[in-house]
């Protein structure tokens, strides 16, 4: 294991995908209070931890956090320019955020992406539930990328902290 994948699993980020239900579950410890996370996860930051090195990089977002309010994110994926795109369904800070996910173009139902985040004693977990993912290849694709998202976001909160 490269010493950045090691430093990366030691913030114990995990996801799994079950392809059975298209649905993958993920959770991480982040060294930061729920209200300063729940920013990551609805502004422009997330330019900075949606990623999956050499295969995604998110390289805008945009969005207008209310309920029923639209989010847009776009970068290169796989070496090809994506555009994915949704609805935000619910908004409680800074305990839950429930959102669609639609990759623009793709065919099919969009998917729903719900965040918890709870207090701990070192910041906040985050348990995320993102449901509806019809193709397997593609919830298998999901479930890493979070994992991966999900242990840069930790990242950058832990950098932070030192600085």
């Amino acid at each position: 294991m490269s010493t950045s994948a090691s430093h990366l699993a030691s913030h114990q980020a995990r996801a799994v995908a079950d392809i059975s239900e298209g649905l993958v579950l993920a959770s991480v410890e982040i060294a930061a209070p729920p209200e300063r996370v729940f920013q990551a996860l609805t502004s422009s930051e997330i330019c900075n931890w949606w990623v999956r090195p050499g295969i995604m990089d998110t390289r805008e977002w945009s969005g207008e956090v209310r309920v029923g309010g639209r989010w847009r994110a776009s970068g290169i994926g796989n070496g090809r320019p994506y555009v994915l795109e949704g609805e935000y369904l619910e908004i409680d800070p800074p305990r839950k955020l429930v959102h669609t996910w639609e990759p623009v173009g793709a065919p099919g139902q969009p998917s729903t992406v719900t965040y918890l985040l709870e207090p701990t004693s070192k910041g906040t977990k985050i348990t995320l539930r993102h449901a509806g993912i019809a193709v397997p290849d593609i919830c298998t694709n999901t479930g890493i990328a979070w994992e991966t998202s999900f242990a840069r976001l930790a990242e950058i909160f832990t950098e932070s902290l030192g600085s």
